[in-house]
């Protein structure tokens, strides 16, 4: 048999296509059916070709000329049409694919699948449904739907966030029973958090199911917050691999459970069949970050260098925001400059992210300008982090500059979170008017943080009656307020002596229910994390703590230090403040530290909230006195200690 050469076919078929003769459908002449037979051996690596070739990002009508040269080439190979489908996905020009299979003479059921599994993966998921009512008005055994269209169905219905009665319709066509539709009625459930629906037909099934199917189970009781019955499952298991694992550390670090998502990658590293990637990686360090656990994020450290794991973007980032948020700078530098053929831009941000963290604003900008320099263009996420830095160091005209040429700069159009950074920079320097005129000026209505920006503004610079109207603000925005904002404000009568302006807010907070935030500090003592609360007692140590409690304020009255009372919004005789301030949970912490570590050894403390007065002036003077470095991370910076001084240059 003749065959025709190669470019003539292929001319014709381009040139069928772009001519759409109105008295002849495009596509009719080239159906799969009459071509699928005249495949010449010359053209059979095509086959590989087109299984792995993916359509550029380009302009809309590049795409359109692109796929009609695919199509072509499709034709002319004597491939079948359903190679086409992925490339229209792929372009996002699904509308293509569909001229192609309406024109087509003749449509097997693998061509009808293939069509619905484009839909399903495309940006039009609902007209899977479409077509899938057309195979079923069709009913014949050859075009009608199989397991194969019931799990295409499903993964469109899981997209549109409805079932639209599938799981019925798989059982009136007798597919109830098929692990693949089970499989995918499952992910269904599971994406819609119907969890009890979803356990009931994982539990149903006759066979035990695969490891895909148990990881989506585990993965989607995390998603919902169910960590007990992800981890009880997970125990269940048979044989997790590493996506697995990686799914349950993931969980339990986006679920505050830090501790365990740490418990668990070691218990991974005990098994010999299973080793971290990277995503499990860069969970257990997020883990240690959360902690301020140095140690274990060092160790972490050095298990990726001696196992040879490429340390990629994500890995690196990971290791720099660790080392910042566990108060190492020296250490997250050497990382950041490990990398200096391969920053991008996480590392770069990373690194100014955490400088800000550190009130090394100064420094922080510079490397964001030497960024610009290397020709990196910054993200929104990065001008947060600069914005940030700006405000924690007080550098009020860079961060007008910033703020205000971003969009003209670099094209980024402010967002409330950019608002929410130049108000508190305004407010902090003591620009109240200036960053109130910016609140009520914005194109989005302020949110609850830039409020509450203001009203701490308010409290550093004492402007009582301004905090008043702005709480007025704050119970609009936020009316299940967990009570930071009435504490500010209760803490500002309370200096001024207003105790009726306490008890009125104490009175609505008991009303509303409000349920304070319990503080809490936490310390790493040789890899292990001791946390304390204030007026802890439960400490296995408790007794050597307060013993050394109090010999640690004897030693700081007698170079002058006495506790700051002032903030304290409760009538309480000054003996019983005192003692209170004494028991706060971070020198609490500090105390242990001194019992715990060699003389010299950095104490480092993690809070939840932010410092108070009193324990800043503690801290300082505990530092001089005893000559330790102590770095404590509190919810908004750090505070590094050393000598008598802090790095905040009590700019907080």
């Amino acid at each position: 048999m003749h065959f025709p050469c190669k470019v003539s076919l292929r001319t014709r078929a381009l040139k069928l296509i772009a001519n759409q003769h109105p008295e002849r459908p495009p596509f009719s002449r080239f159906s799969t059916g009459s071509t699928t037979k005249l495949v010449s051996p010359v053209n059979r690596p095509l086959l590989d070709r087109f299984s792995t070739l993916k359509v550029p990002p380009c302009s809309g009508f590049a795409k359109a000329v692109q796929l009609k040269q695919i199509h072509a080439q499709i034709i002319t190979s004597g491939l079948p049409l359903h190679k086409l489908f992925p490339f229209c996905v792929e372009s996002g020009n699904i509308d293509y694919a569909r001229i192609a299979f309406d024109r087509a003479r003749v449509l097997c059921k693998f061509d009808r699948n293939a069509m619905l599994q484009a839909y399903s993966k495309s940006a039009v998921p609902e007209r899977a449904l479409l077509l899938f009512r057309e195979m079923l008005a069709v009913g014949d055994h050859d075009s009608g739907p199989d397991k194969y269209s019931f799990t295409f169905l499903i993964a469109a219905c899981s997209r549109l966030d409805r079932s639209c009665n599938c799981h019925s319709m798989v059982v009136k066509k007798g597919f109830e029973r098929d692990t693949f539709v089970k499989n995918s009625l499952v992910s269904m459930y599971v994406s819609f958090g119907a969890m009890e629906d979803a356990r009931k037909l994982f539990d149903g099934m006759t066979e035990p199911g695969d490891v895909v199917l148990w990881t989506t189970m585990v993965g989607g009781y995390m998603k919902f917050g169910m960590v007990g019955l992800a981890l009880e499952l997970f125990d269940e298991m048979p044989d997790p691999n590493d996506v697995t694992w990686g799914v349950v550390i993931a969980g339990c670090v986006k679920n505050g459970r830090y501790k365990d998502a740490l418990s668990i990658f070691y218990d991974m590293l005990q098994c010999t069949n299973v080793k971290p990637n990277e995503a499990s990686l860069v969970c257990a360090l997020s883990a240690c970050a959360h902690l301020g656990a140095l140690d274990q994020g060092k160790w972490i450290h050095v298990y990726v260098d001696k196992r040879g794991v490429i340390c990629s973007s994500n890995l690196a980032t990971a290791l720099i925001d660790m080392y910042m948020k566990c108060g190492s700078i020296t250490h997250a530098r050497r990382v950041f400059n490990s990398v200096s053929s391969r920053k991008d831009l996480l590392s770069w941000t990373s690194m100014i992210t955490g400088l800000a963290l550190h009130g090394l604003g100064r420094e922080a900008v510079d490397l964001f300008l030497h960024m610009l320099d290397v020709g990196m263009k910054p993200d929104h996420i990065t001008l947060i982090g600069v914005l940030n830095a700006c405000s924690h160091s007080g550098l009020v005209d860079q961060g007008r500059q910033f703020f205000h040429g971003m969009q003209q700069l670099w094209g980024i159009v402010p967002t409330v979170e950019h608002y929410g950074c130049i108000v508190d920079l305004l407010g902090r320097a003591g620009f109240i008017d200036e960053a109130v005129n910016i609140a009520k000026c914005m194109p989005v209505e302020p949110d609850i943080v830039i409020w509450r920006a203001l009203l701490s503004a308010c409290r550093i610079h004492g402007n009582l009656a301004l905090a008043e109207e702005i709480m007025h603000h704050v119970d609009r925005c936020d009316p299940l307020d967990h009570g930071g904002s009435k504490i500010l404000l209760s803490s500002m009568y309370a200096s001024s002596n207003c105790w009726d302006g306490v008890a009125r807010v104490r009175g609505t907070m008991c009303k509303q229910r409000i349920q304070l935030v319990p503080g809490w500090s936490s310390i790493e003592v040789k890899g292990v994390i001791h946390e304390f609360v204030a007026g802890d007692r439960t400490h296995p140590r408790a007794a050597d703590i307060y013993q050394k409690l109090d010999e640690l304020f004897n030693r700081l009255q007698a170079v002058g230090y006495s506790p700051s009372t002032l903030r304290i919004s409760f009538e309480l005789s000054e003996e019983d403040k005192e003692q209170a301030m004494y028991w706060h949970s971070e020198k609490l912490a500090v105390a242990f530290g001194l019992l715990s570590t060699e003389d010299g050894f950095p104490i480092r403390v993690v809070k939840n909230l932010r410092i108070c007065e009193d324990c800043h002036s503690a801290m300082k003077a505990i530092s001089r006195v005893f000559g330790r470095e102590i770095i404590v991370r509190d919810r908004s910076r750090f505070h590094n200690f050393k000598q008598g001084s802090c790095s905040c240059r009590d700019y907080w």
